[in-house]
């Protein structure tokens, strides 16, 4: 055996090399100084110092969406940790793996209410994959092993770290050949065979089914194995706004997305299906309104990891726990094509009859035709992340996201804010895509100080900002379920953006015509540094279609 005397801080530094981390995101403090001493100097992880803990943990989030690889950061104890809750809770809704490394104070003043003091462990229990206190320094390299294990595999999602500083400067002699042994955590991947067997024969009686696809299909790799599944069945493809990029927009088979504000053709086509195949998805109420309405008249496959998900929200007839691209390479052995002309044909006419359209204008700029514009500048070869709201929606709905891990946004938590650290993130994980962050104004404002850090790392990212001057998607709920009463929805006097992103060294980019929008576009995508655009767009435009709140596709709004 090989043994070697570090202090906790250098066990810290050396883990992470180990995992084969090579970007941290964070924000030093009192109580994580030794962490950062000990990362001085090294030259095989780049740090990125945010100007806030939740643009740290948002651009580890965005870092790991992009890339598929564990996202880190660092922060200190007290405020330093508890402004990673929103984070947190962020990554678990959407199963995004992160190890979150946080300062506390020394082991001896837990408990006694010290200076920047917050029980963080027992603030993230709830938001959380799992979470550790370290109080004994011999377990700290276990624990940050077993972290990144239970971060990256199974259901992805969040693990925290909670180091006292007397851990991070005590010394411990570690044993090198540390050997991960965790034999109560084994998530099933393969799917039993059986089940796997019956929902083969489903898919190949039924005449009218469709695919529902989300995000598993993308954390589980398994993109290519849907496509298969689709072409190889003649299956049409729903996705959710998490399952967007899973399946190319613009194929044939492509329904879109489904939901409240998905494409009228894919929500007939679920309410029609016979056998709807649920592939890594948690049937969220914003895609299945009321459950009890929803595929009504399908048997339903559903394929997940998880298997807390299956029968959650509503009862299956075929559930299968798994890995999805494991599921789907046993099914593709033995499924046999079927082209179902009728059905294809049907829903040709569907997308014919109620087309993604809106009523464009000369006179103001309509939030559309910005996406339109982007999509048609970056062709569809770029990274875009949104923050929550309109915006998000349109994004969705008029972005044809043709590959996986290109759509970047905040599915189960709506985090306004989140989008432009999650592009700082990105772009650092995949400097050779052009990403683009689509935001509201409100939304940016909320992590607006991130403009210096791109600056300072000279990362390019483009910002789009559909500047309505209102907090726009409540504000639509207003009009449409509230009789029009505006409370505290209007932002008011809009902050110039193009003198803010100045003060920051950034390029600021004003457009108010639409004429000047595609121009606008193409000036940012040539530049080679952070751009800020603020695009002035018709205040009270809405995002059409809206199945209201507990409705169904009878009930559409648009």
């Amino acid at each position: 055996m090989s043994f070697l005397k570090r202090k906790g801080s250098q066990v810290i530094i050396d883990t992470l090399l180990k995992q084969g981390v090579d970007t941290v995101f964070g924000y030093p403090g009192g109580q994580n100084i030794p962490i950062y001493d000990a990362l001085y100097g090294v030259k095989d992880i780049t740090h990125i110092l945010t100007r806030h803990e939740q643009g740290a943990i948002h651009a580890a989030d965005g870092y790991a969406r992009a890339t598929g690889k564990v996202g880190v950061v660092f922060a200190t104890s007290g405020p330093g940790a508890t402004n990673l809750v929103t984070g947190l809770a962020n990554a678990n809704m959407d199963s995004v793996p992160l190890v979150a490394v946080t300062g506390q104070v020394p082991t001896s003043m837990i408990g006694n209410d010290s200076f920047q003091e917050a029980d963080i462990y027992g603030i993230s229990v709830p938001i959380t994959k799992y979470n550790y206190l370290v109080k004994d320094v011999t377990k700290l390299e276990r624990v940050l092993v077993e972290a990144f294990h239970i971060a990256k595999s199974g259901r992805t999602g969040p693990v925290l770290v909670d180091v006292p500083r007397d851990i991070q400067t005590s010394e411990v002699v570690s044993d090198k050949s540390l050997e991960l042994r965790l034999p109560s955590y084994q998530p099933s991947i393969k799917g039993h065979a059986k089940q796997i067997i019956e929902a083969t024969k489903a898919i190949e009686s039924a005449e009218k089914p469709v695919i529902y696809a989300g995000g598993g299909v993308l954390s589980s790799g398994a993109s290519e194995e849907l496509f298969s599944l689709a072409e190889t069945g003649s299956i049409p493809v729903a996705m959710t706004l998490m399952g967007l990029g899973s399946f190319p927009g613009t194929h044939s088979l492509s329904l879109g997305m489904l939901g409240m504000h998905g494409t009228k053709y894919a929500n007939i086509a679920v309410a029609e299906a016979d056998v709807l195949i649920a592939i890594g998805t948690r049937f969220s109420d914003r895609v299945t309104g009321k459950p009890e309405h929803f595929a009504v008249n399908a048997k339903i496959i559903h394929i997940d990891i998880d298997p807390a998900e299956i029968g959650k929200i509503k009862k299956c007839h075929i559930p299968i726990v798994g890995n999805c691209k494991m599921v789907l390479k046993v099914i593709l052995e033995k499924l046999k094509p079927n082209k179902r002309e009728k059905w294809v044909a049907k829903l040709n006419e569907l997308k014919k009859e109620f087309p993604m359209a809106y009523s464009d204008s000369d006179k103001v700029i309509k939030p559309q035709y910005i996406i339109e514009q982007i999509y048609e500048a970056t062709k569809g070869n770029a990274i875009i992340t949104t923050d929550v709201g309109q915006h998000q929606m349109w994004t969705a709905q008029y972005y044809k996201f043709e590959n996986p891990r290109t759509l970047i946004t905040s599915g189960g938590l709506g985090t306004m804010g989140f989008g432009f650290p999650a592009a700082i993130g990105a772009k650092i994980g995949c400097p050779k895509k052009t990403v683009v962050n689509i935001t509201g104004d409100g939304s940016f404002q909320m992590t607006i100080q991130e403009i210096a850090t791109a600056v300072q790392y000279k990362i390019p990212i483009k910002v789009a900002i559909l500047n309505n001057g209102y907090l726009g998607m409540v504000r639509q709920w207003q009009e449409l379920f509230y009789g029009g009463r505006y409370s505290e929805t209007d932002l008011g006097v809009s902050p110039d953006f193009v003198k803010i992103a100045e003060g920051y060294r950034a390029k600021g980019i004003l457009v108010q015509r639409k004429e000047d929008v595609k121009s606008a576009i193409a000036k940012a995508l040539e530049m080679e540094e952070p751009v800020i655009m603020d695009f002035r767009v018709d205040r009270e435009e809405n995002v059409m279609p809206m199945i209201p709140p507990g409705g169904t596709v009878k009930n559409v709004l648009g």
